[in-house]
């Protein structure tokens, strides 16, 4: 049951696996990923490469290949181990085959290791994976609105995201964060996100390392009244991010997202009655008075006239 319970849930969501894999980034990914293989397995192609193998065919691997291969598996197997979300785990599996695949090319034939070197380069300076454009309540910040917003109502709390478009974890963190938003904001509970590798200012401010070697990104801030309160990943004392799983139930259980939801529905709730009040403004008492004394003198001329 242990086994068939991922499976069912493969098979689920496989027709929205399915649609995110014919994206463009994904489709030539795949095909850079199996480039190695398609070289050594094409008859005609084959034919004319060097091989270890005792039987001497071109055309299957050989040993140290197949070694290489089993070693760079099971690295994707303990990276994925912390994976989250089917992004992450679909980009450190062609993170590594196009990894695995210099190695062999440049095992194979130095010109050919140069070449593929030389693709990955130029793809991966001109493609980008794709954004996260889905459903989501989150208020986007920039250097100059962050502030004004933070400080705008003391009773409001704020989950902000420091990001930055670059980094492959914030990229895989958008969908969790975005599900996140839909499920918890309110009047008294916001969601907001700001750029640290465009804003670099606002990352000196908070003290977010926008430096890959930091392992700062994503991380997500709580403020309350203004002032910060508690953040994820923590920081030691090198600068370095304390290691942290961004999954949807840590980031509910660390940040107490059920009980702040419930103390926001009731400041949701004095808000509209505050609303409601000053859409329909109590009578004065003055006015009540004389609107009664004016029915009873009309009272008074309607009975003498029927008299």
């Amino acid at each position: 049951m242990a086994l068939l319970t991922p499976l069912f849930a493969f098979l689920y969501h496989l027709p929205q696996v399915y649609k995110w894999l014919l994206k463009p980034y994904y489709v030539a990914s795949l095909f850079m990923s199996v480039a190695f293989l398609a070289v050594r397995k094409t008859p005609g192609i084959c034919d004319h490469l060097a091989t270890q193998r005792e039987d001497g065919n071109s055309c299957d691997f050989d040993w140290r290949e197949v070694e290489i291969l089993m070693f760079l598996s099971a690295i994707v197997m303990m990276k994925n181990r912390r994976a989250i979300t089917v992004e992450q785990h679909v980009g450190n599996i062609i993170l590594f085959s196009k990894v695995a695949n210099v190695i062999l090319f440049f095992r194979l034939d130095i010109r050919m290791g140069l070449l593929y070197l030389t693709l990955c380069i130029v793809f991966l300076m001109t493609c980008k994976p794709p954004l996260y454009m889905g459903p989501e309540y989150i208020k986007y910040f920039s250097d100059k609105t962050i502030d004004d917003e933070l400080d705008r109502d003391s009773r409001v709390t704020w989950i902000v995201e420091f990001f930055a478009n670059w980094s492959p974890e914030c990229q895989s963190f958008a969908s969790v964060y975005a599900d996140l938003s839909l499920k918890y904001n309110c009047a008294g509970l916001k969601f907001g996100k700001v750029d640290i590798g465009r804003y670099g200012e606002v990352s000196k401010k908070y003290k977010v390392s926008a430096s890959p070697l930091s392992k700062q990104l994503p991380s997500l801030v709580l403020f309350q009244g203004g002032k910060e309160v508690m953040r994820r990943p923590q920081v030691d004392k090198k600068g370095r991010a304390v290691s942290w799983s961004f999954t949807e139930e840590n980031i509910i259980r660390e940040f107490n997202l059920n009980e702040l939801y419930q103390k926001s529905k009731k400041f949701n709730k004095t808000k509209e009655d505050k609303v409601s009040q000053s859409q329909f403004p109590p009578v004065p008492e003055e006015e009540e008075s004389e609107q009664q004394g004016g029915n009873t003198q009309k009272e008074e001329t309607e009975s003498k006239k029927d008299k």
